[in-house]
């Protein structure tokens, strides 16, 4: 098979959705709350709940065992079209509570109002300490078959067809705050697998920010708000965390990573995942090898600028959950290919020189090309955040046969802290019976009772060895699918806290990461820098981080220096000579631009700008994008084309590519008094268009004009032969281009670069 196409069964998947796509003569835009359109009055004829929308999905109806029941898919939802207690029985009234007459006290009686009160005081759970701001869908999981040379797990054999749980996150805030901040990013997968759960647990960076586990708590805290003030909040431009990373120094790497563009990806659709650690693979002849995971968008991998994500955090701190929640619901289902870098198993645990053992290390993809072993395609939404996100319980030590731990020193200590997590979290040691985390293979564990058992035991004999329930559960063999702990031999050695001197060089691989990005990238990570340690108060730690970066390169450190009008210090350590890897930038390909936002300025006043927007809004729908007008009111323009957007609603960052019908002048709206972004009056086209086209050209978006349209662009500051501006007579003349430029995904000759 092809390594490099998807499995047929996921090829199904999109031939359905692209032919759903072409249907739609009025396609809809993604959004809809619910999946019937509200009553303009209360309904007054009981029925029952409506449907889930087509988008949704909610975890198998299996037993709290793995079996499958053959319950309907609604069988967990709620039930009839009579409100009833928790026990079903109906009530009459639930928006007042029972009192010793109309003005008098409540009574300790009403059972409706305690239950529902109690009920209500007991809905929070604890978030999660870290990645509590999370987001997450289903999918399904399609081997390739190219894998089984090196590894016997089944869900990776040719056309395997494995049913998955994917939540991604942000690290360090809380579960209100934004998407779009600075920040590592998770990218957990739950693989229900015949074999057993396997949940590859991964991040958006390859590298961490610490070699040991035991430092956990304390880059952490460091993160995290102040702890007297509790600010601020999901952000690593303060004191505490600078004051950790300065000082130890093997962050880094990781904070390289972190300052640079990909720690502000423009969509969880466009980012990469990392398993970070090395695992050890196995074969069905028992031979072994080292690899590391990677998930490769089929998108590519493209950021948000400052700025932008500034703006988002205010404008729409929701921006990537809904982001990936629309393009589900528009057909675009997301997809990334599961890779590996595969090494020899030798007893050094080594390659090229670098340590595998090290999670602030990367073995660069020019050494060690990833091999795509399977595609993920994300096609449902969740029905219910709560049930299903927040109730997620990941943990890298589940593992199905053919997959098994090294001896990372960070990932040993992660086998302890999830499930230790989860005990706190989900009430006690039964989480794996919640729905969505209910295996979808047969369970005999023999664990029983405690809080929230769903399972129902028979048998009297929960234990081995036994003869009363017949001698089951058996042990199984290598021969029936046992997973079992690969015999790797250990290293004579001493008990002693202290770490192998391959782990003592912290500023190489910083040093390769900054020498592979383009001049952009490198523009956006000085300024990176620059701006975090300008947020910190204490001058000491800005220079403390200076000397760090004087070990990585002189040429950052000397920039960030001067951002901060401070001295650039010497160096303390050789610069190693380091060859670039190009896989570490994000410019210079071509992607598809499925699931992107175009947005179409009309003037409602003008039918000729009108004109062609049929055809148009089929066009981008067609090629799995979403058309957005946006004019100076809401609702019907003309026949069949409503505007979705208004000049006060819409913001510039919303869009990947902005297209002008019209030149539309201020609407009566265009005021300071009632939209601050309206500016003064007396302007010939309306301020919000005038801020958006700027705003766009800003952050080099690709901007189309026809018609009137090229009065608004003169009067943003920009003309036709700009780059990345398209001009043309109609609408099918200019999106054609459009679509082009937006597979780089920014016009990027618009940055300026001042270094090589």
């Amino acid at each position: 098979m092809d390594a490099f196409k998807p499995a047929k069964v996921v090829k199904e998947a999109l031939d359905k959705a692209a032919e759903k796509v072409a249907d739609l003569v009025t396609p809809p835009v993604p959004g809809t709350p619910g999946s019937a359109p509200p009553p303009l009055d209360p309904p007054d004829e009981p029925q029952g709940p409506l449907p889930r929308k087509p988008d949704q999905a909610s975890p198998q109806t299996r037993s709290a065992t793995g079996a499958e029941t053959g319950a309907p898919a609604d069988a967990r939802e709620q039930q009839g079209e009579y409100l009833t207690t928790s026990t079903g029985t109906r009530l009459y009234d639930t928006d007042h509570s029972l009192k010793a007459g109309a003005r008098g006290p409540t009574l300790l009686q009403d059972h409706h109002l305690r239950e529902k009160i109690t009920h209500f005081d007991h809905e929070r759970i604890p978030e999660r300490v870290v990645h509590a701001r999370g987001a997450a869908v289903h999918g399904v999981f399609v081997g390739y078959g190219n894998a089984t040379n090196v590894c016997k797990a089944g869900f990776l054999a040719e056309g395997v067809t494995t049913p998955v749980f994917t939540r991604f996150s942000t690290v360090v805030g809380s579960r209100g705050s934004a998407d779009t901040v600075r920040d590592t990013r998770g990218f957990a997968t739950k693989f229900y697998t015949a074999e057993g759960t396997f949940d590859l647990v991964a991040n958006n960076i390859p590298v961490f920010f610490i070699q040991d586990g035991i430092k956990f708590p304390d880059i952490i805290h460091a993160a995290k708000p102040h702890p007297d003030r509790e600010i601020p909040q999901a952000q690593s431009a303060h004191d505490t965390f600078w004051d950790f990373v300065s000082t130890h120094t093997e962050a880094t790497h990781h904070v390289m990573w972190h300052m640079s563009d990909r720690g502000v990806p423009r969509s969880y659709r466009m980012m990469e995942g990392f398993g970070v650690h090395t695992f050890r693979l196995v074969n069905a002849e028992g031979q072994t090898s080292l690899a590391k995971f990677h998930w490769k968008p089929k998108l590519g991998v493209h950021s948000l600028l400052w700025e932008e994500a500034q703006l988002i955090a205010g404008v729409d701190p929701d921006f990537h959950r809904r982001d990936l929640f629309d393009a589900i619901e528009s057909g675009a289902f997301p997809q990334w290919e599961l890779g590996i870098q595969v090494f020899p198993d030798t007893p050094e645990q080594t390659f090229e020189g670098i340590d595998l053992l090290d999670s602030t290390k990367i073995v660069p993809e020019e050494l060690a090309p990833v091999q795509p072993i399977g595609m993920l395609t994300l096609n449902r939404n969740t029905t219910n955040y709560f049930a299903e996100t927040e109730q997620v319980a990941f943990h890298v030590g589940h593992l199905p046969p053919g997959i098994d731990v090294t001896d990372d020193p960070l990932l040993h200590a992660r086998l302890f802290s999830y499930i230790d997590t989860q005990l706190s979290r989900l009430g006690g040691p039964n989480f794996n019976q919640i729905p969505i985390n209910r295996p979808h293979a047969p369970v005999n564990d023999m664990l029983r009772d405690g809080f929230h058992q769903h399972a129902v035991h028979s048998g009297v004999a929960p234990y081995k060895p036994n003869t009363l329930d017949g001698g089951c559960p058996f042990m199984a063999g290598l021969e029936t699918g046992a997973y079992v702990e690969f015999p790797a031999p250990v290293a004579e050695g001493v008990k002693e806290r202290r770490a192998p001197a391959s782990f003592a060089d912290h500023f190489t691989q910083p040093r390769l990461f900054y020498r592979s990005l383009s001049p952009v990238e490198k523009e956006h990570l000085v300024r990176a820098f620059t701006f975090e340690l300008g947020k910190c108060y204490e001058q000491a730690i800005k220079e403390r981080e200076l000397r760090v970066l004087a070990n990585v390169d002189a040429e950052l450190c000397a920039l960030v220096a001067a951002g901060l009008g401070l001295p650039a210090p010497e160096a303390t350590e050789p610069a190693a000579e380091v060859a670039p890897s190009p896989a570490v930038s994000q410019i210079g390909q071509v992607w598809p631009p499925d699931g992107r936002l175009i947005g179409i300025v009309v003037d409602a006043d003008d039918p000729a700008s009108l004109d062609g927007l049929h055809a148009l809004r089929q066009t981008i729908t067609a090629g799995g994008m979403v058309p957005l007008l946006i004019a100076a009111r809401g609702g019907q323009l003309d026949e069949g084309l409503v505007a979705q957007r208004t000049f006060s609603t819409a913001r510039s960052i919303e869009f990947d590519a902005l297209l002008l019908a019209a030149a539309p002048p201020p609407a009566p709206d265009a005021i300071p008094a009632r939209d601050d972004k309206a500016g003064a009056p007396g302007a010939a086209v309306d301020p919000r268009v005038v801020l958006m086209v700027q705003e766009c050209y800003r952050h080099a978006k690709v901007i189309g004009v026809w018609g009137n349209g090229e009065a608004a662009l003169l009067e943003a500051g920009c003309s036709a032969g700009d780059l990345g501006v398209v001009a043309g007579e109609t609408p099918a003349d200019v999106f054609g281009e459009v679509q082009t430029l937006l597979g780089e995904h920014r016009v990027w000759d618009r940055f300026p670069a001042t270094i090589a």
